[in-house]
């Protein structure tokens, strides 16, 4: 049931939206509504007089007004909902607002608020955005479907809300993050929010407290698991393809033992990818080429000590892994290289629970053999660090304070400029503080975190912390695999959107130990990442055959920037 559609005027050239609704329905659609923004022609055409107050606004003093309403409210929570009702109402208008505020926003509509909004959305909700498929309703896949009012659908961004953030299982109460990974998709790469939707698979949830809460609105049934599991999402994905031929479906926040699972499963059948696994590898893999700029050194030369590995550690272990096969280093070679951590210690071939992912780069007993340890038959991260003589030091585990004076102390002597990433969300969950590394490596430390710091000065030397902000690349991946119409998404696509990022730090920003680039320089970042990953998929055989300058102009023109479009009414009929 569409309610409008994107038209061309022949003879003026006029783009403009055939509208199918009137009078107060129209206020009601969040894309439609332009509130005070109406023309006079518009009001009068579409059923609008008397239900709007005389003045006519434009859409800058709309977003003053909104932006004064924010800065008014109480705390970070206030201001999401106010975001979030706003962007309900008025869809332009909330991404002209985040847009143009997207440093001060960007912590409210996704973390570390979002993950605070989550864990109290039945109880916060005001009115529903995205698709929610449950067991109840998933034979009805293809009419729920249908009936989305919105002309094309061309990015999913889907979670089942196992592994919300870092808070667990949170049920479809998780639904907050597929609309904040939307809102950043817009707001950094230009998707047209007409073409965008949130979905969440409400399997049931095994959070106790959202059971016997009596407002949860999910299903409020334990989780599907084992082949009822495999079958509903095959039902979905099967459903997506039917429906969105065109589709690309980013996998999101799904618990590790799921994550990997589908991401393997579907890769090949639809355009598809995890963000939490690829996209978290990519941006560390930027800053890391930044880094070797910085060391005049290669990877090869390196050795890597990853210490957490869910998923994030995952796939930063393997954009690693892939970057040095990329210098020609054989799989052996390249795996010896990488040594990974996790609570019981070293992984090794003989370490208890761990999968397929994690296990490529478990150590023999024989590798280890001679080590020297602090506490025999143990081996903690600091005796890696000595052992291993890692000069690469990475942490998504979430234990502040993890890397201590002593291991910091380490990582000086093992290399000249040791790279150190406490790469864990929020601030107080970070490995260390940059200000930390600075004074155990005497400011030559190279280092990147999760959590936003602040600049600061050591020996009279200003040192900018870059974010490893997952943002940098997932909306320029996600629109160059569209512009392109790619069948499906490489490591080699990851690996140009890392070296394309990496290519984006000055040379004044790395004067500073800046890794990554300024987030606010943040669409044109996603336009030469989008054009370096169509143009890796035309090269590979997996996208259209246009020329680079071709690239250039689909890429700025697919770039939506808030504003408002003129209505013309349409034929109720079509409703």
């Amino acid at each position: 049931m569409k309610t409008y559609m994107m038209k061309t005027d022949p003879l003026t050239g006029e783009n403009y939206l055939e509208v199918y609704l009137r009078g107060q329905q129209i206020l009601t659609d969040p894309f439609l509504n332009k509130a005070s923004a109406f023309s006079e022609e518009e009001r009068l055409n579409l059923g609008l007089n008397g239900l709007l107050r005389s003045s006519i606004s434009t859409l800058e003093e709309q977003s003053l007004r909104s932006y004064n309403m924010f800065l008014k409210k109480p705390d970070d929570m206030e201001k999401y909902i106010f975001l979030q009702g706003l962007l309900n109402r008025n869809e332009t208008l909330f991404y002209h607002l985040l847009t143009n505020n997207l440093i001060e926003m960007l912590p409210i509509v996704y973390t570390p608020t979002v993950g605070k909004a989550c864990m109290q959305l039945s109880h916060i909700m005001r009115e529903y955005r995205g698709i929610y498929i449950s067991p109840e309703n998933i034979g009805n896949i293809d009419e729920i479907f249908q009936g989305i009012s919105l002309p094309q659908v061309y990015l999913i961004v889907v979670t089942d809300g196992e592994r919300i953030l870092g808070l667990g299982d949170l049920g479809s109460d998780g639904m907050g993050i597929p609309v904040g990974k939307i809102n950043l998709y817009v707001a950094a790469a230009g998707l047209h929010p007409a073409c965008c939707l949130p979905i969440t698979l409400d399997l049931g949830t095994n959070n106790e407290n959202l059971l016997n809460d009596p407002l949860y609105l999910g299903y409020k049934k334990k989780r599907l698991t084992g082949k009822e599991y495999d079958e509903f999402v095959e039902k979905f994905v099967l459903g997506v393809k039917r429906n969105f031929p065109n589709v690309l479906l980013q996998w999101e926040d799904f618990a590790k033992h799921n994550a990997f699972k589908l991401l393997e499963r579907y890769k090949d059948r639809i355009l598809s990818f995890n963000d939490d696994i690829q996209g978290t590898g990519a941006v560390a893999l930027s800053a890391l080429m930044t880094a070797m700029k910085i060391k005049n050194e290669k990877f090869r030369d390196q050795r890597f000590v990853i210490g957490g590995m869910g998923q994030a550690g995952t796939g930063i272990a393997d954009n690693i892994y892939n970057m040095l096969i990329e210098e020609g280093l054989t799989d052996e070679e390249a795996r010896d290289r990488i040594f990974a951590f996790d609570m019981p210690g070293l992984v090794m071939e003989d370490s208890p629970g761990f999968t397929e992912p994690v296990n490529r780069y478990a150590k023999t007993r024989a590798q280890v053999e001679g080590w020297k340890l602090k506490t025999p038959g143990k081996i903690t991260i600091y005796d890696i660090v000595l052992n291993a003589k890692a000069t690469v030091l990475i942490g998504v585990t979430a234990s502040s304070g993890l890397f201590d004076k002593d291991i910091l102390a380490q990582m000086a002597l093992n290399t000249e400029r040791p790279v150190i990433f406490a790469l864990s969300n929020p601030t107080h969950k970070s490995e260390c503080t940059p200000q930390e590394v600075a004074a155990a490596t005497n400011g030559k430390g190279l280092t990147a975190t999760g959590s936003p710091f602040a600049p600061f000065e050591y020996n009279g030397k200003e040192i900018i912390t870059s974010q490893s902000n997952n943002m940098f690349v997932f909306p320029g991946m996600g629109l160059g695999a569209l512009v392109s119409r790619a069948t499906r998404i490489t490591n080699r696509m990851f690996i140009k959107a890392s070296e394309t990022l990496a290519s984006l730090v000055t040379e004044e920003q790395r004067s500073k130990n800046m890794l990554l680039p300024d987030l606010n320089d943040i669409r044109n970042v996603s336009f030469h990442i989008a054009k370096a990953v169509a143009i890796e998929a035309r090269d590979s055989g997996l996208g259209r055959l246009i020329t680079d300058e071709q690239y250039e102009y689909v890429i700025k023109n697919a770039q939506w920037q808030p504003a408002y479009y003129s209505f013309r009414p349409g034929s109720t009929s079509k409703l």
